[in-house]
């Protein structure tokens, strides 16, 4: 492939994609505060956003349970589904693709954060030790509470549930979310899942759940427009897995037989240090899979580019630059300055740092 090739038209599957740059998942807390909904904002930020081969949404709860963060958004509610189908209405509209990140933050929650001020739950009682926001400031996670076994299919049911909504929504396809230090990472790590039964010791154990959740979201969607999110060699969110190079080989040989959309890898560490161990070729991993593969981490213009020319890489996700640049693929391409984004409106707060980043037209003219 040549080195423009990132601006190629891709099918993932079978979402037509219009080029190979993707609008990584992220996180900005501002969801309506009383019901967990998307609103008007949200819709201006997506369809500002709408170049991008493909957008995935912020991580979305599929549960109450599965709230780990003030302000972030679900799609257990009718009327969450339609605050999405306002999004999705409009990303389609201005020729965009867009699928929706399906969520459960497992133990990294907070009791403020759970209805009745239940424990969060995890494969195991041990504690994430991580940071979450209530609301009004950050605050350790709470310790969580092993799910008994037969709390199991709620978890799966709940996925599929979740699963079914996105489709009413208007949603091109869902990525399910198993990564970061979230439940379904947390099961399929042994630092955090120390369980006795079927989910719990071999592999084959922890990483079942993950794998009956997207059996479950299957029901609802063909392969083609289902992605996964995986981060096999980061820990965040202080999960710790003992072989991460075994793990990561058993749940791309896994993933192989089923056709999906994509498989979504942060190579290394999540927002930090692009390494993993010597072991592992990413190469062998992306041909093993058979499946359309995305990158994620720390990934630049010259890094991109390479990534597809080389065949490294079938899509490429940005997630930094997304936030300071909604028009970032036209900036991609001329090789044009980007925006700088101010960290300081990451996480909460309105149209400030959201949705008034300026595109180059829009600079250009204002500079004179």
């Amino acid at each position: 492939m040549t080195e423009q090739s990132l601006f190629s038209a891709f099918t993932a599957g079978d979402i037509a994609l219009k080029n190979r740059v993707v609008m990584a998942p992220l996180t900005r807390n501002r969801a309506r505060p009383e019901d967990d909904t998307p609103h008007g904002l949200h819709v201006d930020y997506y369809t500002q956003r709408a170049g991008a081969g493909l957008i995935i949404t912020e991580a979305t709860q599929i549960s109450p349970e599965g709230k780990g963060y003030a302000w972030t958004p679900g799609i257990y509610s009718d009327v969450q589904v339609a605050g999405w189908k306002k999004v999705t209405e409009s990303v389609h509209k201005a020729g965009g693709r867009i699928v929706l990140q399906l969520w459960h933050v497992g133990r990294v929650s907070h009791t403020s954060l759970q209805e009745g001020g239940k424990a969060p739950v995890a494969p195991s009682a041990i504690g994430a030790g991580a940071k979450t926001f209530d609301g009004e400031k950050m605050l350790e996670t709470s310790e969580p509470r092993a799910l008994e076994l037969d709390e199991i299919p709620r978890i799966i049911e709940d996925f599929r549930k979740a699963a079914v909504n996105a489709r009413r929504a208007g949603f091109d396809g869902v990525e399910l979310h198993a990564a970061n230090g979230y439940l379904l990472d947390q099961f399929m790590k042994d630092g955090a899942n120390k369980r006795d039964d079927a989910y719990g010791g071999s592999l084959d154990n922890r990483t079942r759940l993950t794998f009956e959740a997207l059996d479950a979201v299957l029901q609802e969607w063909e392969p083609g427009r289902v992605g996964i999110r995986i981060s096999p060699f980061s820990n965040a969110n202080n999960i710790t897995e003992s072989d991460p190079a075994a793990l990561a080989l058993h749940v791309v040989d896994r993933l192989a037989g089923y056709d999906l959309a994509y498989i979504h890898l942060i190579e290394g560490q999540t927002g930090g240090k692009r390494e993993w161990p010597e072991s592992v070729d990413m190469d062998d991993l992306k041909a093993r899979s058979g499946t359309p593969w995305m990158v994620n981490n720390g990934y630049d213009r010259a890094m991109a580019l390479a990534a597809v020319a080389d065949d490294h890489a079938d899509l490429v996700a940005f997630g930094v630059p997304f936030i300071a640049n909604p028009d970032l693929v036209a900036r991609l391409k001329l090789d044009a300055p980007l925006n700088q984004a101010d960290s300081s409106t990451f996480y909460g707060g309105g149209a400030k740092g959201y949705t008034d980043y300026p595109t180059l037209d829009e600079a250009q003219k204002k500079a004179g």
